[in-house]
């Protein structure tokens, strides 16, 4: 089994939007190791992480973060040591447009 390290998406999502940031492809598993929020704003804004195995629809269920603040022109680090198997998703909500997301692990195929 190959392990490749890389980064394993980048996302600015639009605002109030849960956007994926990242599905592990077929025949492969994946360790998210960690992951960052950046608020690029002067004001404060909330942000939301869930974990939606094979692709399911997004319930309650699946948050690993909800509501959290972000402060002004801050960055978050959470490293977590997230497994996942293939086609499980990764996604994010931000509150405002100004926040931008990044997860960094390793794939394993």
């Amino acid at each position: 089994m190959a392990t490749a390290f890389k980064t394993l998406g980048q996302q600015n999502p639009s605002a109030t939007t849960q956007t994926t940031l990242y599905t592990v492809p077929s025949a492969t598993s994946a360790v998210v190791s960690t992951i960052t929020i950046c608020n690029q704003a002067s004001t404060a804004a909330t942000y939301n992480i869930a974990i939606q195995p094979a692709g399911a629809s997004l319930v309650a269920k699946h948050y690993i973060a909800y509501g959290v603040t972000v402060g002004a022109n801050d960055t978050t680090a959470l490293t977590l040591g997230i497994t996942l198997a293939t086609t499980d998703v990764l996604s994010v909500y931000a509150s405002t447009s100004t926040l931008s997301f990044a997860a960094f692990g390793s794939e394993i195929s």
